[in-house]
């Protein structure tokens, strides 16, 4: 398949702008709120969430071309995308529950069904294009990484 540069850059813009925006409800309370929490020993320093968040938006910008690419002999492509969407809709909302309102019992169920969602695109990605599918690995783990944090903040505040 021909390569498609702006098809491209618009993939990866796309999970970068919610990352932006989950950024925006960010900022303010990793300074003022955030601190003030209890948190577990295996917490990570504040600097490494946005380098490991970008990276990640990025992989799934390229997933998401992959699976563009494959779009016209996908079945479903409209669902898919749909699928898709909501999941970075979730990634967005968690930084706004937890970050923006600060309701980390909420933030926990929601994170969870953020992961759910994400497993079930990452699947649905690997049956139109394996490498899409595994894009997605990172994207797991640290979301998986990202719901043990949650609860451990969850359990010690």
């Amino acid at each position: 398949m021909k390569f498609k540069p702006l098809a491209f850059i618009i993939n990866i813009v796309i999970p970068l702008a919610i990352g932006a925006m989950g950024g925006f409800f960010t900022s303010r309370s990793v300074q003022t709120w955030y601190p003030t929490l209890t948190k577990p020993v295996f917490n990570p320093p504040n600097w490494i969430f946005a380098p490991v968040w970008t990276s990640l938006y990025i992989l799934i910008g390229i997933s998401a071309y992959l699976v563009w690419q494959k779009r016209k002999q996908t079945e479903h492509f409209t669902r898919i995308t749909a699928i898709y969407l909501i999941q970075l809709i979730f990634n967005l909302m968690w930084s706004f529950i937890f970050f923006y309102a600060h309701e980390i019992g909420i933030a926990l169920i929601e994170i969870i069904m953020l992961l759910i969602i994400v497993i079930i695109n990452a699947r649905i990605f690997y049956k139109i294009d394996k490498t899409a599918g595994l894009l997605f690995i990172p994207y797991i783990l640290w979301v998986s990484f990202a719901t043990l944090l949650t609860y451990s903040i969850f359990s010690l505040n």
